[in-house]
């Protein structure tokens, strides 16, 4: 099979379709022939060789696919050779063929073609884990989400929409805050004109919010304390602002304000299943209604990951950036 390769951590120029050896599924596994992946920033830090896999991974990167099944490991169940599926992986996902875990396994929803399956896995994982799972966010609530125009926001919007609660968003452009507006955000903040505190105060009425969804990590760490409600739960996915900074534990006790901070990719199998089978129980249903769609914001060959890896670099994009196998 051909697979994204980095033979040394670099620009976007790193990333080689190469010729490798097949996978072959194990204990508990299938084999899926990939028709799609998607770009995540965590492949962008591998591709700079700050993210390496978790030990027994795939080398290459990409964190989800869809496509079909074409082998049964020994010990699978509820699976059959021809099923179309997206997944949740550890790696891999830049590949014509990827071993999965049974319990990363997703069926595609009705109403959506396979390739468009493919920018589902890690954003419906990340924001179910991390806000619903974790934070608890509950109905009439207010969820603030840093980054509201990227995959991850434009899930969260939507699904925190689907359960009732407010939504709140940073973007850097006009543009881009206009899309969040059509999926559902109330509260539009420009984070290069206005400062997010302040906006989610008056628009809560001097509350804050009750659940803070970011990306940025320590650029933002004192900033979503104050931001947060009284009981608020701050959730950090990311740290695309940097990995350490100062934190005010007087304002944190006084607010009874809690923090988590989670990734998904080394996770043991038994936690990422029962996220997976979470996400399938609550997530799913809303997308085999219509209520819930991903965002794609184009599609580009797999063998030209190096755009891809571009695009979203660049930071233009709205939702995610699918890569296809020709």
């Amino acid at each position: 099979m051909h697979a994204i390769t980095i033979p040394e951590p670099g620009g976007p120029e790193a990333l080689v379709w190469n010729e490798v050896p097949d996978p072959a599924p194990g204990e508990g596994e299938v084999l899926v022939e990939v028709v799609a992946g998607a770009v995540n920033r965590a492949d962008i830090l591998q591709r700079q060789g700050f993210y390496n896999p978790p030990p027994g991974a795939s080398p290459y990167p990409g964190l989800e696919c869809s496509g079909r099944i074409t082998a049964l490991g020994p010990g699978v169940s509820g699976w059959a050779v021809g099923d179309e599926v997206c997944a949740l992986l550890a790696g891999g996902g830049y590949a014509e063929k990827v071993a999965v875990p049974a319990g990363q396994l997703l069926p595609v929803p009705q109403g959506l073609d396979l390739k468009q399956a493919a920018a589902l896995p890690e954003v419906t994982s990340t924001v179910w884990s991390n806000v619903f799972m974790i934070a608890h966010l509950r109905p009439g609530e207010t969820l603030l989400v840093h980054g509201g125009s990227s995959g991850i926001g434009t899930m969260a919007i939507q699904l925190a929409k689907a359960v009732g609660a407010k939504v709140a968003v940073t973007a850097g452009t006009k543009e881009k805050l206009e899309r969040c507006a059509e999926l559902g955000a109330d509260i539009l903040i420009n984070y290069r004109e206005q400062d997010f505190v302040e906006e989610v105060r008056q628009a809560t009425d001097g509350a804050g919010a009750d659940v803070i969804l970011d990306n940025m990590g320590a650029k933002y760490l004192d900033r979503n304390v104050q931001a947060l409600a009284v009981n608020g739960r701050l959730a950090i996915i990311g740290m695309q602002g940097g990995i350490k900074a100062e934190l005010n534990i007087a304002a944190l006790l006084t607010k009874r304000a809690a923090i988590s901070a989670t990734s998904l990719r080394a996770r043991p199998l038994g936690e990422k299943a029962a996220i997976v089978a979470a996400v399938r129980e609550h997530v799913w249903p809303l997308l085999d209604a219509g209520h819930v769609r991903p965002v794609v914001d184009r599609e580009l060959p797999m063998s030209d990951a190096a755009a891809a890896h571009r695009v979203v670099e660049e930071s233009g994009h709205v939702g995610k950036v699918l890569l296809v196998v020709a």
